[in-house]
């Protein structure tokens, strides 16, 4: 479960650094996962989406795979922060 847990946390960071502006940066705020499956063998895969961005905060969700089968479903939320001397947009 932590490893699945951990592969949708940086999952969901990476979507959204692929939309963060100069000087911005993440942290997660809270992450809500479930599981349906026990992964035991096989190649796990994750692809997360960000779902809102605003101005301080971002919702995400990943899904994990192995093969065909949804192992697990993550939603999170994200805070998006500027470096002192950027500016808000």
């Amino acid at each position: 479960g932590g490893v699945l847990f951990t592969l949708a946390d940086t999952g969901m960071g990476a979507a959204l650094y692929s939309v963060l502006h100069d000087g911005e940066w993440c942290s997660t705020v809270e992450l809500k996962i479930n599981y349906f499956r026990p992964v035991t063998q096989g190649q796990l895969a994750c692809r997360s989406q960000v779902v809102h961005r605003g101005r301080s905060l971002a919702n995400l969700e990943s899904t994990l795979t192995v093969g065909d089968q949804v192992v697990a479903k993550a939603s999170g939320t994200f805070a998006i922060r500027r470096s002192r001397a950027e500016p808000a947009r």
